[in-house]
């Protein structure tokens, strides 16, 4: 990724805190050793946090713009 925006930087990083925490519920943490669905798994919960998490970011920023628009500006 080229230049990611705030929200994709913190999303990667919740991502790689969710990934972190099933390798330690597997107890493993060289990613030569998973097994193929050890893996897999491992990937889904990265993909999958990764993107939930920057839809809720999402939504919490379309939430904030909704507002600003809704007061006067000035």
């Amino acid at each position: 990724m080229i230049d990611p925006t705030p929200n994709e930087q913190n999303a990667m990083t919740h991502a790689g805190e969710l990934g972190g925490e099933y390798l330690d519920s597997i107890a493993k943490s060289d990613l030569a050793r998973l097994s193929l669905e050890e893996w897999r798994t491992f990937i889904e919960v990265i993909v999958t946090g990764y993107c939930d998490h920057l839809r809720d970011l999402a939504a919490r920023d379309d939430e904030h713009i909704r507002a600003m628009q809704e007061r006067a500006p000035f």
